[in-house]
């Protein structure tokens, strides 16, 4: 694939742009229940209790500095559960761990939307590709990192999209300006509206054309299908 413009890289958001994350975290929190269930029932009682909301902001306020590190967040609300139900130290930090593990693994197995591997494939062979996402998937447990060149997640940077320094800290990764580089998201704010402020090229992914553009938020272009990006990315200037 030839440029024809002046775009170098494409940073791509991952949940609901390149996959459903509604229906991940579902089957993933299934597999995490059952496994509580099997291996550690009293604390299931206590993360499907209304209690569990308390404890997950006492780990927020106990941890400010991590409140975007997701990964984290979820080990310490297993970890809290654990111990109200009656489990040690030691023992609770390691059934923790071992449930997150459930969870991740499920976190990870993503069923994509339609031609998005053939398209992450062709874009690779002319554009340097980045991940940029709020969320804890891993390029590599997903399937895609041969894709890309590399991932900034909010965990690495200490902020969600749209604050700037996460648009900042991909463009500093890729070494490009931000006239060099586009980003693709389902979300108008936090993709959109993040990356135009950062002074980079948008494309919002409207799937199917399910959402209204409230008119505050212009993207550079839209496009209804992933297999439309190729030749939306191509008319950028």
């Amino acid at each position: 694939m030839r440029k024809v413009n002046s775009i170098q890289v494409i940073t791509f958001d991952l949940d609901n742009t390149l996959w459903d994350v509604g229906q991940t975290i579902r089957r993933a929190e299934k597999s995490l229940r059952q496994w509580m269930q099997d291996n550690t029932p009293g604390a299931l009682e206590v993360y499907a209790s209304d209690a569990v909301e308390g404890i997950r902001a006492n780990v927020v306020a106990r941890s400010p500095s991590q409140r975007h590190d997701l990964s984290f967040l979820r080990t310490e609300v297993l970890r809290s559960c654990m111990l109200e139900s009656g489990l040690g130290e030691s023992q609770a930090k390691a059934s923790a761990e071992a449930a997150f593990d459930v969870f991740f693994a499920g976190r990870n197995e993503v069923v994509f939307f339609d031609n998005a591997l053939k398209v992450l494939n062709d874009l690779s062979q002319g554009y340097r590709l980045f991940a940029l996402t709020n969320g804890n998937a891993d390029i590599h447990r997903v399937g895609i990192g041969q894709f890309f060149e590399g991932a900034v997640s909010s965990a690495d940077v200490g902020a969600s999209k749209p604050d700037p320094a996460m648009f900042s800290a991909v463009l500093t990764q890729a070494k490009v300006t931000a006239a060099e580089a586009v980003h693709i998201g389902d979300h108008l704010s936090d993709d959109i509206l993040g990356a135009n402020r950062a002074g980079m090229h948008s494309i919002w992914f409207n799937r199917d054309g399910a959402y209204d553009n409230d008119g505050e938020t212009q993207p550079s272009a839209e496009v209804q299908s992933l297999s439309a990006l190729p030749i939306s990315i191509a008319g950028l200037s």
